[in-house]
């Protein structure tokens, strides 16, 4: 078959087995949407093994970043002289520029990987009831985004490559 059919089923029917595991035995731990942005990261990096690397390794850098930014937001004062949306706005401008500094290190040069795992973290934080307390964010638990969602990014950059290579078997020359 040629390269996109075999690309299609194979990423369709594992994002039925992601879909699965998701809403079933990994249910709280696995988010499909961060797995999928993650799954989208590998393949628009190269689709091989340094796309692996970069996509988990900027990608968890990401959440990182996120959760140490999320932590500070926590401590802003809701009568902080500046007012909390502009105390908000300077922690996440100084914590984007770091992140994107930190693309001066070579294991960390992939800003829209960092990025992506960046925004899952807040997707998350922002989307899910009571999860940016302190409580959450410093307490060693699945509720953590620092864990459930690097353990997200992780299951999907896997989910990419093992498509990749389901696809390459089901191809056929023309």
């Amino acid at each position: 078959m040629n390269s996109l059919t075999a690309l299609s089923i194979s990423i369709g029917v594992l994002a039925g087995l992601a879909t699965f595991l998701a809403v079933g035995p990994l249910s709280g731990v696995f988010f499909i949407w961060a797995a999928t942005i993650a799954w989208a990261a590998y393949f628009a990096l190269g689709g091989d093994d340094e796309a692996l690397k970069n996509t988990m390794v900027c990608g968890i850098f990401g959440v990182a970043m996120a959760w140490i930014t999320a932590i500070l937001l926590t401590d802003i004062p809701a009568d902080a002289p500046l007012g909390f949306p502009l105390m908000a706005a300077i922690t996440v401008t100084v914590a984007v520029i770091v992140l994107c500094l930190a693309a001066n290190i070579p294991a960390l040069a992939t800003i829209p990987a960092s990025v992506l795992g960046y925004s899952s973290t807040f997707a998350y934080l922002l989307q899910t009831p009571d999860k940016l307390t302190p409580d959450v964010l410093l307490g060693i638990s699945l509720d953590n985004p620092l864990v459930v969602i690097s353990i997200s990014i992780i299951i999907g950059t896997y989910f990419g490559k093992a498509s990749a290579m389901l696809s390459a078997h089901l191809t056929t020359e023309e």
